[in-house]
């Protein structure tokens, strides 16, 4: 069974590899509890969108130049991994983080953030009761947040970063965004065209 100081074992360990940066995973996903997977799952699916693989092994990159990983990391539980996470996540090659909690003490986004600085976090609340938590930062110690839910966005935000150094993100920002505008065409032509009725049939 792996053990919190394994995690962290790992964590220090990647940081002190000096690995090349186009082999290191790109983007950091790390959550409270895996109960905040449903919701966090919607950055997952933007990345892939975008192109990016998962990361799922330091020393075995996937084929895809753009790669993201995840951890399980509770800022009340395990406050040693989250340190560890935070202080390590520059010298293994993450450019930007999402963080995601739940409930009324959503820490782990701003501690990370505070923890990462300067790495930029972006901070999901998985509940609306989480917002005032996540977004709570006093001046100097800043955090990017979305609203309640919205991992999704927080990906594509994640990848604006990225775009402003990588020619490749950015076009890939764009063609999303384009097929985005075409559904929303299509949906439209659909309902004026067919009617109600055979709006709801197709």
């Amino acid at each position: 069974m792996t053990t919190v100081d394994d995690l962290i074992d790992r964590l220090e360990a990647e940081a002190a590899a000096d690995a090349d940066p186009a082999t290191t995973p790109d983007v950091g996903i790390i959550m409270g509890s895996d109960s905040d997977l449903p919701v966090m799952e919607d950055a997952y699916e933007a990345l892939d969108d975008l192109g990016f693989a998962e990361q799922t092994d330091f020393d075995e990159a996937p084929d895809a130049r753009f790669t993201y990983e995840s951890y399980v990391v509770s800022a009340h539980r395990t406050p040693e991994l989250m340190y560890a996470y935070g202080e390590t996540a520059s010298a293994r090659g993450l450019d930007v983080i999402i963080a995601g909690a739940g409930g009324k003490s959503a820490d782990l986004p701003n501690m990370t953030a505070s923890i990462a600085y300067p790495v930029p976090v972006i901070g999901v609340p998985v509940q609306e009761k989480s917002v005032d938590s996540v977004i709570g930062m006093p001046t100097g110690a800043p955090i990017v947040a979305v609203d309640a839910g919205k991992s999704y966005n927080a990906a594509l935000s994640a990848a604006q970063v990225l775009a402003r150094e990588h020619e490749v993100v950015e076009e890939r920002l764009v063609e999303l965004h384009d097929e985005q505008r075409a559904d929303v065409a299509d949906v439209s032509a659909a309902l004026h065209d067919l009617g109600l009725d055979g709006f709801r049939e197709r």
